[in-house]
């Protein structure tokens, strides 16, 4: 389930870093950091799903529930060193997720977890 868990959450983890880079250096300051997230959320799920289609493919005998909770977990440690990695205190990176892009930002990243419970493998 690891591995699994590994192949999902990595790659779409890489490329919303990418994406996000993107979103707080250009678009969030031109309309604002919610509507950023609000248009960058929509690329990563949809990203999510064809990731979690491939990865299903690979091993079709994956639990789901135990996948999408494992690359929930994953991401949320990711998400969280990269936070430390930018100056970030632990009560800086749970307090963001209090203000309205970043509640937003949470609500993607468990429809991120969620989506293997609802994806079928590639066929």
């Amino acid at each position: 389930m690891l591995k699994p868990a590994l192949a999902y959450v990595l790659p779409v983890f890489a490329t919303a870093f990418v994406i996000g880079a993107l979103r707080v250096g250009l678009v969030a300051p031109r309309v604002g950091p919610l509507l950023a997230v609000a248009l960058e959320l929509p690329l990563v799920l949809t990203l999510s799903w064809f990731v979690a289609g491939r990865v299903l493919s690979h091993w079709p005998q994956t639990p789901r529930l135990g996948m999408g909770v494992a690359s929930f977990l994953m991401l949320m440690l990711l998400e969280l060193a990269t936070a430390l990695a930018f100056g970030q205190t632990p009560g800086q990176f749970l307090a963001a997720m209090a203000t309205p892009p970043g509640a937003l930002g949470l609500t993607g990243q468990i429809g991120f977890g969620l989506i293997p419970l609802f994806r079928q493998p590639r066929g």
